[in-house]
Protein backbone atom coordinates (compact mmCIF):
# COMPACT_ATOMS: atom_id res chain seq x y z
CA UNK A 1 0.00 0.00 0.00
CA UNK A 2 1.13 3.51 -0.75
CA UNK A 3 1.72 5.37 2.51
CA UNK A 4 2.08 9.12 2.57
CA UNK A 5 1.00 11.32 5.47
CA UNK A 6 -1.96 13.63 5.07
CA UNK A 7 -1.34 17.29 5.59
CA UNK A 8 -4.42 18.36 7.48
CA UNK A 9 -6.04 21.54 6.32
CA UNK A 10 -7.65 23.49 9.18
CA UNK A 11 -9.71 26.58 8.53
CA UNK A 12 -8.20 29.66 10.13
CA UNK A 13 -10.96 30.99 12.31
CA UNK A 14 -8.79 33.04 14.63
CA UNK A 15 -5.05 33.53 14.96
CA UNK A 16 -3.48 35.29 17.90
CA UNK A 17 -2.34 38.84 17.28
CA UNK A 18 1.17 37.91 18.31
CA UNK A 19 1.28 35.28 15.61
CA UNK A 20 -0.18 37.61 13.04
CA UNK A 21 2.68 40.02 13.64
CA UNK A 22 5.25 37.46 12.61
CA UNK A 23 4.79 38.11 8.90
CA UNK A 24 5.63 41.78 9.28
CA UNK A 25 9.00 41.44 11.03
CA UNK A 26 10.79 39.11 8.59
CA UNK A 27 12.03 39.50 5.05
CA UNK A 28 9.05 37.64 3.65
CA UNK A 29 8.71 39.46 0.34
CA UNK A 30 9.42 36.39 -1.78
CA UNK A 31 7.10 34.30 0.33
CA UNK A 32 4.29 36.84 0.06
CA UNK A 33 4.72 36.94 -3.70
CA UNK A 34 4.49 33.14 -3.90
CA UNK A 35 1.33 33.13 -1.78
CA UNK A 36 -0.28 35.92 -3.82
CA UNK A 37 0.57 34.15 -7.08
CA UNK A 38 -1.04 30.95 -5.80
CA UNK A 39 -4.21 32.79 -4.72
CA UNK A 40 -4.59 34.71 -7.97
CA UNK A 41 -4.07 31.54 -9.97
CA UNK A 42 -6.62 29.72 -7.77
CA UNK A 43 -3.93 27.10 -7.23
CA UNK A 44 -4.69 26.48 -3.56
CA UNK A 45 -3.61 22.87 -3.66
CA UNK A 46 -1.49 20.79 -1.34
CA UNK A 47 1.22 20.66 -4.02
CA UNK A 48 1.41 24.46 -4.21
CA UNK A 49 1.41 24.74 -0.41
CA UNK A 50 4.23 22.21 -0.19
CA UNK A 51 6.25 24.26 -2.69
CA UNK A 52 5.84 27.34 -0.48
CA UNK A 53 7.00 25.29 2.51
CA UNK A 54 10.05 24.24 0.50
CA UNK A 55 10.93 27.93 0.00
CA UNK A 56 11.01 28.33 3.77
CA UNK A 57 13.05 25.19 4.38
CA UNK A 58 15.53 26.10 1.62
CA UNK A 59 16.23 29.52 3.15
CA UNK A 60 15.68 29.24 6.93
CA UNK A 61 17.69 32.36 7.77
CA UNK A 62 15.59 34.55 5.48
CA UNK A 63 12.30 33.03 6.61
CA UNK A 64 13.26 32.41 10.23
CA UNK A 65 9.90 33.64 11.48
CA UNK A 66 8.27 30.70 9.71
CA UNK A 67 10.54 28.06 11.24
CA UNK A 68 9.53 26.43 14.53
CA UNK A 69 11.75 25.37 17.44
CA UNK A 70 11.97 21.88 15.91
CA UNK A 71 13.49 23.29 12.74
CA UNK A 72 10.37 22.56 10.71
CA UNK A 73 7.84 24.89 9.08
CA UNK A 74 5.70 26.81 11.55
CA UNK A 75 2.35 26.18 9.87
CA UNK A 76 0.49 28.56 12.19
CA UNK A 77 2.75 31.49 11.29
CA UNK A 78 2.54 30.64 7.59
CA UNK A 79 -1.25 30.45 7.87
CA UNK A 80 -1.31 33.97 9.28
CA UNK A 81 0.75 35.23 6.36
CA UNK A 82 -1.56 33.55 3.85
CA UNK A 83 -4.60 35.06 5.54
CA UNK A 84 -3.01 38.53 5.53
CA UNK A 85 -1.98 38.36 1.87
CA UNK A 86 -5.43 37.14 0.88
CA UNK A 87 -7.11 39.95 2.82
CA UNK A 88 -5.09 42.56 0.90
CA UNK A 89 -6.32 41.33 -2.49
CA UNK A 90 -9.42 42.99 -3.93
CA UNK A 91 -11.83 41.35 -3.63
CA UNK A 92 -10.34 39.51 -0.64
CA UNK A 93 -9.37 35.90 -1.29
CA UNK A 94 -9.31 32.99 1.13
CA UNK A 95 -7.35 29.79 1.22
CA UNK A 96 -9.36 27.25 3.18
CA UNK A 97 -6.19 25.22 3.67
CA UNK A 98 -4.54 28.10 5.41
CA UNK A 99 -3.35 26.37 8.58
CA UNK A 100 -1.57 23.11 8.06
CA UNK A 101 -0.52 20.66 10.73
CA UNK A 102 1.42 17.65 9.63
CA UNK A 103 0.21 14.61 11.49
CA UNK A 104 -0.29 10.98 10.63
CA UNK A 105 -3.88 9.95 10.04
CA UNK A 106 -5.40 6.72 11.29
CA UNK A 107 -8.27 4.76 9.75
CA UNK A 108 -10.78 2.62 11.63
CA UNK A 109 -13.16 0.35 9.72
CA UNK A 110 -16.34 -0.58 11.63
CA UNK A 111 -17.61 -3.63 9.73
CA UNK A 112 -21.22 -4.55 10.50
CA UNK A 113 -21.79 -8.25 11.11
CA UNK A 114 -25.55 -8.74 11.28
CA UNK A 115 -27.88 -11.33 9.80
CA UNK A 116 -28.78 -9.20 6.79
CA UNK A 117 -25.14 -8.36 6.05
CA UNK A 118 -23.62 -11.83 5.69
CA UNK A 119 -25.14 -12.56 2.23
CA UNK A 120 -23.17 -9.65 0.73
CA UNK A 121 -19.99 -11.74 0.96
CA UNK A 122 -21.35 -15.15 -0.01
CA UNK A 123 -18.74 -17.34 -1.73
CA UNK A 124 -21.08 -17.63 -4.75
CA UNK A 125 -21.18 -13.86 -5.23
CA UNK A 126 -18.83 -11.29 -6.76
CA UNK A 127 -17.78 -9.89 -3.39
CA UNK A 128 -18.38 -6.26 -4.30
CA UNK A 129 -18.90 -5.14 -0.70
CA UNK A 130 -15.63 -6.70 0.44
CA UNK A 131 -13.77 -5.27 -2.55
CA UNK A 132 -15.06 -1.76 -1.88
CA UNK A 133 -13.84 -1.99 1.72
CA UNK A 134 -10.48 -3.36 0.55
CA UNK A 135 -10.22 -0.42 -1.86
CA UNK A 136 -10.72 2.01 1.01
CA UNK A 137 -7.98 0.32 3.03
CA UNK A 138 -5.53 0.05 0.13
CA UNK A 139 -6.21 3.63 -0.93
CA UNK A 140 -5.59 5.02 2.55
CA UNK A 141 -2.22 6.84 2.57
CA UNK A 142 -1.65 6.55 6.33
CA UNK A 143 0.05 3.66 8.11
CA UNK A 144 -2.34 2.98 10.99
CA UNK A 145 -5.43 0.95 10.05
CA UNK A 146 -7.66 -0.81 12.57
CA UNK A 147 -10.68 -3.04 11.95
CA UNK A 148 -13.65 -3.50 14.28
CA UNK A 149 -16.69 -5.74 14.06
CA UNK A 150 -20.02 -4.15 15.06
CA UNK A 151 -23.53 -5.36 15.80
CA UNK A 152 -24.86 -5.12 19.35
CA UNK A 153 -21.56 -3.47 20.31
CA UNK A 154 -18.07 -2.75 18.96
CA UNK A 155 -15.58 -5.65 19.00
CA UNK A 156 -12.00 -6.17 17.82
CA UNK A 157 -11.61 -8.03 14.53
CA UNK A 158 -8.91 -10.31 15.94
CA UNK A 159 -6.81 -10.63 12.79
CA UNK A 160 -4.37 -8.33 11.00
CA UNK A 161 -5.20 -5.95 8.19
CA UNK A 162 -3.58 -8.34 5.74
CA UNK A 163 -5.77 -11.13 7.13
CA UNK A 164 -8.82 -9.01 6.43
CA UNK A 165 -7.70 -8.19 2.89
CA UNK A 166 -7.06 -11.84 2.07
CA UNK A 167 -10.21 -13.18 3.74
CA UNK A 168 -12.56 -14.64 1.09
CA UNK A 169 -15.44 -15.09 3.53
CA UNK A 170 -15.17 -12.40 6.15
CA UNK A 171 -18.49 -13.29 7.77
CA UNK A 172 -17.51 -16.92 8.24
CA UNK A 173 -14.22 -15.97 9.88
CA UNK A 174 -15.95 -13.53 12.24
CA UNK A 175 -18.76 -15.89 13.23
CA UNK A 176 -19.49 -15.70 16.93
CA UNK A 177 -18.32 -12.10 17.37
CA UNK A 178 -21.08 -10.19 19.11
CA UNK A 179 -24.81 -10.70 18.71
CA UNK A 180 -25.63 -10.68 15.00
CA UNK A 181 -29.40 -10.69 15.58
CA UNK A 182 -29.53 -6.89 15.84
CA UNK A 183 -27.43 -3.76 15.31
CA UNK A 184 -27.27 -1.05 17.96
CA UNK A 185 -26.72 2.13 15.93
CA UNK A 186 -27.10 4.30 19.01
CA UNK A 187 -24.28 2.57 20.86
CA UNK A 188 -22.00 2.27 17.84
CA UNK A 189 -22.22 5.87 16.62
CA UNK A 190 -22.15 7.31 20.15
CA UNK A 191 -18.94 5.46 20.94
CA UNK A 192 -17.35 6.52 17.67
CA UNK A 193 -18.26 10.19 18.07
CA UNK A 194 -17.36 10.40 21.75
CA UNK A 195 -14.06 8.55 21.52
CA UNK A 196 -12.72 9.64 18.15
CA UNK A 197 -9.37 11.43 18.11
CA UNK A 198 -8.77 14.46 15.84
CA UNK A 199 -6.45 12.47 13.57
CA UNK A 200 -8.83 9.53 13.10
CA UNK A 201 -11.12 8.73 10.17
CA UNK A 202 -13.88 6.24 10.97
CA UNK A 203 -15.80 4.31 8.32
CA UNK A 204 -18.95 2.38 9.23
CA UNK A 205 -19.75 -0.33 6.67
CA UNK A 206 -23.45 -1.14 6.97
CA UNK A 207 -26.70 -1.86 5.15
CA UNK A 208 -28.15 1.15 7.04
CA UNK A 209 -31.13 -0.86 8.26
CA UNK A 210 -32.06 0.25 11.76
CA UNK A 211 -32.67 -2.99 13.63
CA UNK A 212 -32.52 -2.64 17.42
CA UNK A 213 -33.48 -5.49 19.72
CA UNK A 214 -37.10 -6.18 20.71
CA UNK A 215 -39.04 -4.68 17.79
CA UNK A 216 -41.09 -7.74 16.77
CA UNK A 217 -44.45 -6.38 17.98
CA UNK A 218 -43.76 -2.66 17.63
CA UNK A 219 -45.51 -0.56 14.96
CA UNK A 220 -43.28 0.40 12.03
CA UNK A 221 -43.96 4.12 12.45
CA UNK A 222 -42.81 3.97 16.05
CA UNK A 223 -39.53 2.28 15.06
CA UNK A 224 -38.87 4.77 12.29
CA UNK A 225 -39.66 7.81 14.43
CA UNK A 226 -37.36 6.44 17.10
CA UNK A 227 -34.62 6.04 14.49
CA UNK A 228 -35.01 9.64 13.33
CA UNK A 229 -34.92 11.07 16.86
CA UNK A 230 -31.89 8.99 17.86
CA UNK A 231 -29.85 10.11 14.86
CA UNK A 232 -30.61 13.76 15.62
CA UNK A 233 -29.70 13.44 19.28
CA UNK A 234 -26.49 11.49 18.68
CA UNK A 235 -25.02 13.84 16.07
CA UNK A 236 -26.40 17.07 17.55
CA UNK A 237 -23.88 16.86 20.38
CA UNK A 238 -20.94 16.87 17.95
CA UNK A 239 -21.09 20.02 15.79
CA UNK A 240 -17.33 19.78 15.20
CA UNK A 241 -17.80 16.50 13.33
CA UNK A 242 -18.88 15.88 9.75
CA UNK A 243 -19.90 12.78 7.83
CA UNK A 244 -19.97 11.61 4.24
CA UNK A 245 -22.47 8.91 3.31
CA UNK A 246 -21.66 6.79 0.27
CA UNK A 247 -24.22 4.42 -1.23
CA UNK A 248 -23.08 1.33 -3.16
CA UNK A 249 -24.82 -1.62 -4.80
CA UNK A 250 -23.62 -5.19 -4.24
CA UNK A 251 -24.68 -8.73 -5.01
CA UNK A 252 -26.68 -10.52 -2.32
CA UNK A 253 -27.38 -14.23 -1.88
CA UNK A 254 -28.87 -15.54 1.34
CA UNK A 255 -31.33 -14.81 4.12
CA UNK A 256 -32.79 -11.33 4.31
CA UNK A 257 -34.41 -10.14 7.55
CA UNK A 258 -37.30 -7.69 6.99
CA UNK A 259 -38.74 -5.59 9.80
CA UNK A 260 -40.80 -8.55 11.03
CA UNK A 261 -37.49 -10.35 11.62
CA UNK A 262 -38.75 -13.48 9.81
CA UNK A 263 -36.01 -14.33 7.26
CA UNK A 264 -36.71 -14.85 3.57
CA UNK A 265 -34.39 -16.07 0.80
CA UNK A 266 -33.20 -13.43 -1.65
CA UNK A 267 -30.71 -13.41 -4.50
CA UNK A 268 -30.06 -10.22 -6.44
CA UNK A 269 -28.80 -6.67 -6.03
CA UNK A 270 -28.92 -4.81 -2.72
CA UNK A 271 -27.63 -1.40 -1.60
CA UNK A 272 -25.09 -0.95 1.19
CA UNK A 273 -23.39 2.11 2.66
CA UNK A 274 -20.20 3.53 4.04
CA UNK A 275 -20.48 6.36 6.53
CA UNK A 276 -17.22 8.29 6.85
CA UNK A 277 -16.97 10.22 10.14
CA UNK A 278 -14.19 12.64 11.16
CA UNK A 279 -13.55 16.15 12.44
CA UNK A 280 -15.14 18.67 10.10
CA UNK A 281 -11.79 20.27 9.22
CA UNK A 282 -10.42 16.83 8.37
CA UNK A 283 -13.40 16.09 6.10
CA UNK A 284 -12.72 19.44 4.38
CA UNK A 285 -9.13 18.35 3.83
CA UNK A 286 -10.03 14.92 2.54
CA UNK A 287 -12.43 16.33 -0.02
CA UNK A 288 -9.72 18.56 -1.44
CA UNK A 289 -6.90 15.99 -1.40
CA UNK A 290 -6.25 13.53 -4.21
CA UNK A 291 -4.51 11.27 -1.71
CA UNK A 292 -7.84 10.69 0.02
CA UNK A 293 -10.03 10.27 -3.06
CA UNK A 294 -10.85 6.66 -2.13
CA UNK A 295 -12.49 7.88 1.07
CA UNK A 296 -14.05 11.13 -0.11
CA UNK A 297 -14.94 10.21 -3.71
CA UNK A 298 -15.04 6.40 -4.20
CA UNK A 299 -15.50 5.59 -7.87
CA UNK A 300 -18.02 2.78 -7.34
CA UNK A 301 -20.40 4.77 -5.13
CA UNK A 302 -23.78 5.39 -6.76
CA UNK A 303 -24.73 8.30 -4.49
CA UNK A 304 -22.84 10.54 -2.05
CA UNK A 305 -23.86 13.25 0.38
CA UNK A 306 -21.86 15.20 2.93
CA UNK A 307 -23.41 16.18 6.25
CA UNK A 308 -22.40 19.34 8.14
CA UNK A 309 -21.12 21.45 5.27
CA UNK A 310 -21.78 25.05 6.34
CA UNK A 311 -22.04 27.92 3.90
CA UNK A 312 -18.63 29.03 2.63
CA UNK A 313 -17.22 31.98 0.73
CA UNK A 314 -16.00 31.36 -2.80
CA UNK A 315 -13.55 33.36 -4.89
CA UNK A 316 -15.13 35.38 -7.69
CA UNK A 317 -14.22 38.26 -9.97
CA UNK A 318 -16.14 40.50 -12.35
CA UNK A 319 -15.40 39.84 -16.04
CA UNK A 320 -15.41 43.22 -17.82
CA UNK A 321 -16.12 43.24 -21.53
CA UNK A 322 -17.69 39.80 -21.68
CA UNK A 323 -19.47 39.16 -24.99
CA UNK A 324 -22.94 39.17 -23.38
CA UNK A 325 -22.40 42.44 -21.48
CA UNK A 326 -24.65 45.39 -22.18
CA UNK A 327 -24.22 48.95 -20.96
CA UNK A 328 -21.29 50.34 -18.95
CA UNK A 329 -19.96 50.14 -15.38
CA UNK A 330 -16.87 50.56 -13.23
CA UNK A 331 -15.61 48.03 -10.69
CA UNK A 332 -15.29 49.62 -7.25
CA UNK A 333 -11.98 48.90 -5.53
CA UNK A 334 -13.12 50.44 -2.27
CA UNK A 335 -16.39 48.54 -1.96
CA UNK A 336 -15.97 44.82 -2.79
CA UNK A 337 -18.82 43.36 -4.84
CA UNK A 338 -19.93 46.77 -6.10
CA UNK A 339 -20.29 48.15 -9.62
CA UNK A 340 -20.52 51.95 -9.87
CA UNK A 341 -21.51 54.26 -12.71
CA UNK A 342 -23.86 51.63 -14.11
CA UNK A 343 -25.57 52.75 -17.32
CA UNK A 344 -27.82 50.71 -19.60
CA UNK A 345 -27.14 50.19 -23.29
CA UNK A 346 -28.34 53.17 -25.31
CA UNK A 347 -30.23 51.10 -27.87
CA UNK A 348 -31.64 48.12 -25.98
CA UNK A 349 -31.91 49.97 -22.64
CA UNK A 350 -30.68 46.76 -21.03
CA UNK A 351 -27.84 46.31 -18.54
CA UNK A 352 -25.87 43.08 -18.36
CA UNK A 353 -22.68 42.05 -16.55
CA UNK A 354 -20.82 38.84 -15.74
CA UNK A 355 -18.64 37.42 -13.00
CA UNK A 356 -16.60 34.23 -12.75
CA UNK A 357 -16.47 32.09 -9.61
CA UNK A 358 -14.49 29.08 -8.46
CA UNK A 359 -17.01 26.57 -7.08
CA UNK A 360 -14.57 23.64 -6.95
CA UNK A 361 -13.93 23.98 -3.17
CA UNK A 362 -17.62 23.18 -2.54
CA UNK A 363 -16.99 19.63 -3.83
CA UNK A 364 -20.37 19.34 -5.51
CA UNK A 365 -21.17 17.63 -8.79
CA UNK A 366 -20.80 19.55 -12.05
CA UNK A 367 -24.43 18.82 -12.82
CA UNK A 368 -25.59 20.37 -9.54
CA UNK A 369 -23.57 23.61 -9.63
CA UNK A 370 -24.21 24.06 -13.35
CA UNK A 371 -28.00 23.95 -13.02
CA UNK A 372 -29.42 27.48 -12.68
CA UNK A 373 -32.48 25.93 -11.02
CA UNK A 374 -30.33 25.15 -7.98
CA UNK A 375 -29.69 28.83 -7.31
CA UNK A 376 -31.68 31.31 -5.25
CA UNK A 377 -31.50 34.51 -7.27
CA UNK A 378 -32.74 37.80 -5.86
CA UNK A 379 -32.55 41.31 -7.28
CA UNK A 380 -34.26 44.63 -6.75
CA UNK A 381 -34.49 45.18 -10.48
CA UNK A 382 -35.86 43.12 -13.33
CA UNK A 383 -32.89 40.77 -13.77
CA UNK A 384 -32.37 37.18 -14.86
CA UNK A 385 -29.48 34.80 -14.20
CA UNK A 386 -27.64 32.30 -16.40
CA UNK A 387 -24.88 29.92 -15.29
CA UNK A 388 -22.28 28.56 -17.72
CA UNK A 389 -19.41 26.14 -16.98
CA UNK A 390 -16.08 27.68 -17.98
CA UNK A 391 -14.28 25.63 -20.62
CA UNK A 392 -10.79 26.01 -22.06
CA UNK A 393 -12.07 27.42 -25.35
CA UNK A 394 -13.69 30.34 -23.50
CA UNK A 395 -10.34 31.60 -22.16
CA UNK A 396 -8.47 34.14 -24.30
CA UNK A 397 -5.43 36.35 -23.62
CA UNK A 398 -7.84 39.23 -22.93
CA UNK A 399 -9.95 37.47 -20.29
CA UNK A 400 -7.41 34.98 -18.93
CA UNK A 401 -6.85 36.98 -15.74
CA UNK A 402 -10.57 36.77 -14.96
CA UNK A 403 -11.52 33.26 -16.07
CA UNK A 404 -8.43 31.20 -15.30
CA UNK A 405 -8.83 29.24 -12.09
CA UNK A 406 -12.60 29.74 -12.09
CA UNK A 407 -15.20 27.07 -12.82
CA UNK A 408 -18.42 28.91 -13.73
CA UNK A 409 -19.50 32.13 -15.40
CA UNK A 410 -22.57 33.94 -14.06
CA UNK A 411 -24.33 36.42 -16.32
CA UNK A 412 -26.95 38.80 -14.93
CA UNK A 413 -29.01 41.05 -17.16
CA UNK A 414 -32.18 43.09 -17.21
CA UNK A 415 -33.45 46.59 -16.47
CA UNK A 416 -31.61 48.87 -14.04
CA UNK A 417 -33.56 50.60 -11.29
CA UNK A 418 -33.28 54.40 -11.09
CA UNK A 419 -30.85 54.49 -8.15
CA UNK A 420 -29.23 51.19 -7.15
CA UNK A 421 -29.83 47.45 -7.18
CA UNK A 422 -28.96 44.74 -4.68
CA UNK A 423 -28.29 41.33 -6.23
CA UNK A 424 -27.85 38.01 -4.44
CA UNK A 425 -26.80 34.70 -6.00
CA UNK A 426 -26.97 31.75 -3.58
CA UNK A 427 -26.43 28.06 -4.31
CA UNK A 428 -29.19 26.07 -2.68
CA UNK A 429 -28.27 23.46 -0.07
CA UNK A 430 -31.13 21.02 -0.40
CA UNK A 431 -31.25 17.63 1.24
CA UNK A 432 -30.78 15.17 -1.66
CA UNK A 433 -33.95 13.77 -3.21
CA UNK A 434 -32.36 10.36 -3.70
CA UNK A 435 -32.57 9.63 0.03
CA UNK A 436 -36.38 9.57 -0.03
CA UNK A 437 -36.50 7.89 -3.44
CA UNK A 438 -34.30 5.00 -2.27
CA UNK A 439 -35.96 4.57 1.12
CA UNK A 440 -38.92 2.33 1.98
CA UNK A 441 -41.18 1.70 4.97
CA UNK A 442 -42.01 -1.83 3.84
CA UNK A 443 -39.35 -4.41 2.98
CA UNK A 444 -41.53 -7.54 3.15
CA UNK A 445 -41.92 -8.11 -0.60
CA UNK A 446 -38.49 -9.18 -1.86
CA UNK A 447 -39.89 -9.83 -5.34
CA UNK A 448 -41.00 -6.23 -5.89
CA UNK A 449 -39.16 -4.16 -8.50
CA UNK A 450 -38.04 -1.64 -5.87
CA UNK A 451 -36.57 -4.14 -3.42
CA UNK A 452 -33.19 -4.30 -5.16
CA UNK A 453 -32.64 -0.55 -4.80
CA UNK A 454 -34.43 0.56 -1.61
CA UNK A 455 -33.39 0.44 2.04
CA UNK A 456 -35.81 0.10 4.93
CA UNK A 457 -36.02 3.32 6.97
CA UNK A 458 -33.04 4.97 5.23
CA UNK A 459 -34.52 8.44 5.12
CA UNK A 460 -35.31 8.52 8.84
CA UNK A 461 -31.73 8.03 9.98
CA UNK A 462 -30.20 10.34 7.36
CA UNK A 463 -32.82 13.06 7.84
CA UNK A 464 -32.14 12.81 11.57
CA UNK A 465 -28.42 13.35 10.95
CA UNK A 466 -29.18 16.30 8.72
CA UNK A 467 -31.44 17.91 11.30
CA UNK A 468 -28.70 17.52 13.92
CA UNK A 469 -26.25 19.73 12.06
CA UNK A 470 -28.77 22.27 10.69
CA UNK A 471 -26.30 24.13 8.46
CA UNK A 472 -28.83 26.28 6.61
CA UNK A 473 -30.18 26.25 3.07
CA UNK A 474 -27.24 27.57 1.00
CA UNK A 475 -23.75 26.32 0.18
CA UNK A 476 -22.53 29.80 -0.69
CA UNK A 477 -23.93 33.26 -1.38
CA UNK A 478 -22.52 36.14 -3.41
CA UNK A 479 -24.01 39.59 -2.76
CA UNK A 480 -23.51 42.40 -5.25
CA UNK A 481 -24.48 46.06 -5.44
CA UNK A 482 -25.13 48.03 -8.64
CA UNK A 483 -24.92 51.80 -8.31
CA UNK A 484 -25.93 54.35 -10.92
Amino acid sequence: MKRTPLIVFVLVVAVAAAVLSLGGCSQSGGLEKAVKTALLAADTTQTRYDSICQMIVANPSKYKDYIGPDGKVNHTALAALIERVGADIRPPMHWNTAAYGAREMSLTIYFERSGSMTPYDATSGLGRLKKSVNDIINGFPGKEVDIKIVNDNIYPYGGSVDDFLRDRNIYASTQGIGNSSYTDFERIFSKILEGQQPDNISVVVTDMIYSPAGTEKVYIEKILNEENALATRIFHNHPDKAAIVHRFVGDYNGKYYPYTNRPVDYKGQRPYFMIVVADRALIDAMQGSEAYAALAHPETATHTYRFNQPAAEVDYTFVPGWKDDAGRYRISHKKPGTLTGCKPDGDSKKFCFSFAANLAPLHLSDAYVGDVGNYIFKSDGDFTLTVTPITADMITPNNKQYLEGKTHLFTIGGTLSPARDAVSVALRHDFPAWVAELSTNDDLNTSSADFAKTTFGLRYWLEGMNAAFNVGNVYTEIKLTLER
